[in-house]
């Protein structure tokens, strides 16, 4: 959630309209200065009360009452053998288990238990370790200490697992009852014969994960602009802002900019409000429990909080480095931001990585009117030019003394953030937004930590947040002015960092994935690329990392365009144009100006078009009445009778999937191809709707093992889906990839190689030689490529 919760929002409303208007016009006039001025003094003490009671309803702080329901949860998941769910509710009793209580280290053990049945070897051995350190019990070791030493084995390291061993057989000796270690006793001596096997029959050496590797990609970095390739500059004019343009000939495929997010914050991901008297734990997962809060990487088994019970990281070095960078200041306020939305967190986050000094040096210079803030249109030249007429101060806006445009936070304080623009209404909320989180820093004790005046040794837990009306301090006031600049810059800067996410338990021979918004982060180059719903590049992303690509040829002069999201292949032009709205301009792109100026009809519309359900040919009309194009037909029909049909279609295909996830393929079957013949009476053959039909057809003779009905049905949305993105579309690359795994787990060799290589070629553009996709495809290829001559031949 972008914005505050809608409580928030209401009550923020309510306030700007009992105002006064003369008033309400003096704050929508406002500078960002005055407006946290003014917004100190219309935060009311009853409105922060509220805000703190918002707060009860997503609490961040650790309950050991939580910790044993989970554990009452995990257990049980692991004696049904479900391990993968066990093993995430084990990490959410470790979220909410106290540091130091002797539950924590039970705990790490119950987890590598279930990271042992799943063969992740290496994270059980971490975790065994993490059990060992926080004091696990003595008279429960010999169990660990048993999963210690299969792990070893199971890594090939014979040495070390004898020596365990012997460790193990001394402690059961030393036991008197011995009678307790029995069936320990014997799974010791199954260990034993194994590692003599293994000892005298040494396996080969395990190639490591992803051996196969694509070319590496070649890449001069650009002397003036960090992060971005040698083959673009950085251009200035009244029009179109700052942009990218290409200084010489690009190919497609060809990577421009590979730029870390100056700052990121992951997502919550959807969970159900709390009503009154509703329990917080529950047994689902969402992003915040899947992937790391630093960087981002999918999590196995996380590393908690110390102080709260939100946050979890990969490691504890992303942990320890988040604490050092910001996590001091924002963990006693989780369920506050939390409250206010991921934008109002991302801007504090942004003033703590970029430190008070950087940020009132940047504020001060604002309120003097540097021409870098006041007057951009100083120059127009290519940033190349700019620097020899002395950039920084009179040259492209964010540049350095020297000419320099850096992933920086002053770069990023160079955004614009459309003050004037921004409705009165908005402005308002985001104020009071990050003036009520000052008032809480401040009263949580937490100035000195905001304003980088303690030591490392002085980092400590926070007191409890108290609300508080006292007057924000000057420095504290600063700290409000840079947030609500960097609130009001996310509407269009923010940028969607996305996962392509497994759709169901991912265990299937066909692996199908969807993009899913992970997080939202600024990054100043990045940025710096205007949009087109018809782009020239391809963005994406690993872990808080950006790339951007060519999918198209780009010649030298022509500007490097990104789509913020409304595609002409997704959406009509009334749509993008609404759309595009919210970041003040009118979108002029090639493919905008065709449907507006020459009327004519876009492939949307013609696509995904109804049909005359007596002959099947378009039904065509603007008015809530449609009429078909047959006029030896002359058949009419209601647009919402027609909508209604496709709705009802749409819960229909749901349902047929939902038979799948529960395992009754056949029934699942039967109501897709019924959906397929209602389908077909009403909506055109080209629709897309008409295409993920065949796909999820595809998906369940898939589930069968029947590879040839699989692969028919998916050639079949392949089609359509060509037909609506393009043949060298990132939507056309992921359904040949599935038809790679499809054909390949079918042994249709020769069509499997073929279909490998046009889903290569067109991933590799979008993503890169080195990604996971073509890892799999290389592998699959490699695979296929060893099989002997003459079943190749008959293939």
């Amino acid at each position: 959630m972008a914005l505050p919760v809608a409580e928030w929002q209401g009550r923020t409303a309510r306030l700007w309209a009992a105002l006064d208007p003369a008033l309400r016009e003096r704050l929508a006039a406002a500078s960002l200065h005055d407006a946290v001025r003014l917004g100190c003094d219309l935060l009311r003490t009853e409105e922060e009360a509220a805000l703190v009671q918002l707060c009860h309803r997503a609490p961040t702080d650790k309950k050991p009452e939580a910790a044993s329901w989970y554990r009452e949860q995990g257990n049980r998941e692991f004696k049904l053998g479900q391990y993968q769910a066990a093993l995430r509710l084990y990490s959410k009793v470790a979220s909410h288990e106290l540091p130091g209580s002797p539950e924590v280290s039970v705990c790490f053990a119950n987890r590598s238990a279930a990271l042992l049945h799943l063969g992740h070897f290496e994270v059980c051995l971490e975790d065994i370790a993490r059990a060992e350190s926080h004091g696990y019990p003595d008279r429960l070791l010999p169990k660990v200490l048993l999963r210690k030493a299969e792990c070893l084995l199971c890594l090939g390291r014979l040495q070390d697992a004898q020596d365990i061993l012997r460790v193990l057989e001394s402690k059961i000796a030393l036991d008197g009852i011995m009678t307790a270690h029995l069936t320990r006793l014997k799974k010791l001596s199954q260990l034993k014969v194994k590692l003599g096997e293994k000892e005298r029959c040494p396996e080969p050496a395990q190639e490591a994960h992803g051996g196969i590797q694509g070319e590496p990609e070649i890449w001069e970095e650009n002397n003036r602009i960090s992060g971005a390739s040698s083959s673009l500059s950085l251009s200035f004019d009244a029009e179109r802002g700052r942009h990218l343009v290409a200084s010489q000939d690009i190919v497609p495929g060809q990577s421009l900019v590979k730029e870390e997010a100056f700052v990121s914050v992951l997502c919550p991901g959807e969970s159900l409000p709390l009503q009154d008297g509703d329990t917080a734990w529950d047994t689902g997962a969402t992003s915040a429990d899947l992937y790391c809060h630093r960087c981002l990487r999918q999590l196995l088994a996380s590393v908690p909080c110390q102080g709260c019970s939100y946050a979890k990281y990969c490691s504890q070095d992303c942990a320890d480095m988040a604490w050092q960078q910001y996590h001091r200041t924002e963990c006693s306020l989780g369920a506050l931001l939390l409250t206010l939305g991921v934008f109002c967190h991302v801007a504090l986050r942004t003033v703590l990585l970029a430190g008070f000094t950087e940020v009132s040096r940047l504020v001060a210079g604002s309120h003097r009117g540097d021409e870098n803030f006041q007057n951009p249109e100083a120059s127009c030249k290519p940033v190349s030019e700019a620097a020899d007429a002395g950039a920084g101060s009179r040259g492209v806006p964010g540049c350095d003394s020297s000419g320099r445009y850096q992933s920086s936070y002053q770069a990023l304080f160079h955004l614009l953030p459309h003050t004037e623009q921004h409705s009165p209404e908005h402005k308002f909320l985001c104020t009071l937004s990050v003036v009520a989180l000052c008032k809480q820093l401040q009263a949580a004790g937490l100035e000195a930590a905001v304003l980088s005046q303690e030591s490392p040794q002085q980092w400590s837990k926070p007191k409890t947040c108290e609300k508080t009306s006292d007057e924000l301090s000057p420095e504290l006031k600063t700290v409000a002015e840079a947030m609500l600049r960097h609130m009001l810059q996310l509407q269009c800067n923010a940028q969607a960092i996305t996962v392509m996410q497994e759709l169901g338990p991912g265990d299937g021979a066909v692996v199908d994935k969807k993009p899913v918004r992970l997080a939202t982060a600024l990054f100043p180059v990045l940025s710096l690329l205007n949009h087109s719903c018809c782009p020239n590049t391809s963005v994406s992303f690993s872990g808080t990392a950006a790339t951007v690509r060519a999918v198209q040829p780009i010649s030298s002069g022509q500007e490097v365009l990104h789509c913020y999201g409304p595609h002409w292949c997704r959406m009509r032009v009334a749509e993008r144009q609404q759309l595009l709205s919210q970041y003040f301009f009118k979108c002029r792109c090639p493919a905008c100006l065709e449907e507006l100026e020459s009327g004519v009809k876009s492939v949307v519309s013609i696509r995904n078009s109804f049909c005359c359900p007596k002959c099947q040919a378009k039904m065509q009309g603007e008015e809530d009445t449609l009429c078909c194009s047959n006029e030896a037909c002359a058949t009419s029909a209601s647009r919402d009778h027609l909508s209604g049909r496709l709705q009802d279609l749409q819960q229909q295909i749901k349902k047929a999937l939902d038979l799948l996830r529960v395992g009754k393929a056949d029934q699942a079957i039967k109501m897709l191809l019924k959906c397929q013949r209602d389908a077909g009476t009403f909506l055109s053959p080209e629709h897309l709707l008409m295409g993920e039909m065949e796909d999820h057809l595809a998906q369940v003779y898939a589930t069968l093992g029947k590879w040839q009905e699989a692969a028919r049905h998916l050639k079949k949305s392949i089609e359509i889906v060509e037909m609506h993105h393009g043949p060298s579309s990132v939507e056309t690359g992921h359904e040949l990839f599935k038809l790679a795994q499809i054909l390949f787990n079918g042994f249709a060799v020769s069509e499997a190689l073929s279909t490998i290589q046009r889903a290569e070629g067109i991933l590799s553009v979008h993503f890169g030689p080195q990604s996971a996709q073509i890892q799999e495809l290389q592998e699959m290829k490699a695979c296929l490529s060893e099989l002997p001559r003459n079943i190749l031949q008959r293939t």
